[in-house]
């Protein structure tokens, strides 16, 4: 037997993609949703996150469930509590991209700046063309280390820090899909 994380079913994209089930990103394109249709800060959110969240896991039977059936569910909770305007303009939003940059790190081996860079690089770029609007970029502090072969932080891993922040910027702030990102950097 299969044990699901907190007993959620999978997400299944068109694409085929599979992701675990994630309240935030539901509640990130309900927010977008109540946006569109006027509802600048829309109070009930929470409520119907939370109302998805436990049919999913406590009425759901099947572990998998189609993005087109999510979304018919969460569109048929916000008509029935007279939001239809809402549903109307509710769409799920593409799963959201992790990049590990201590991965990054051990990938361009200790001590390989140049290759860690180019790696850097061509991952962000894969991302920034893809359809995901959420990127959590993560390992900021352990990839420094690996790269400066560090046990203790120093100011030369200060220097390399700035630099690697500086250029993830950069790479974005040059995307076309710049404003509808949201880049998260630990």
């Amino acid at each position: 037997m299969i044990a699901l994380r907190d007993n959620y079913p999978l997400v299944r994209f068109q694409d085929g993609s599979v992701m675990n089930y994630d309240r935030a990103w539901l509640a990130s394109a309900v927010v977008r949703a109540a946006e569109v249709a006027g509802y600048k800060k829309w109070w009930l959110t929470t409520h119907v996150t939370e109302s998805i969240s436990s049919y999913l896991q406590q009425e759901f039977e099947e572990n998998i469930v189609t993005i087109s059936r999510l979304e018919k569910a969460v569109q048929s909770v916000l008509q029935v509590i007279g939001y239809s305007d809402v549903a109307r303009c509710f769409e799920t939003l593409p799963p959201p991209v992790t990049l590990s940059l201590s991965e990054l790190a051990r990938r361009a081996d200790s001590g390989y700046e140049l290759v860690f860079f180019k790696l850097l690089h061509m991952r962000l770029h894969e991302i920034l063309e893809s359809p995901a609007r959420h990127v959590e970029i993560h390992g900021l502090h352990d990839c420094v280390k690996l790269l400066r072969c560090a046990k203790h932080w120093s100011s030369d891993c200060s220097t390399l820090m700035s630099e690697i922040v500086s250029f993830i910027r950069t790479e974005a702030a040059a995307s076309h899909r710049a404003q509808e990102l949201n880049l998260q950097l630990a």
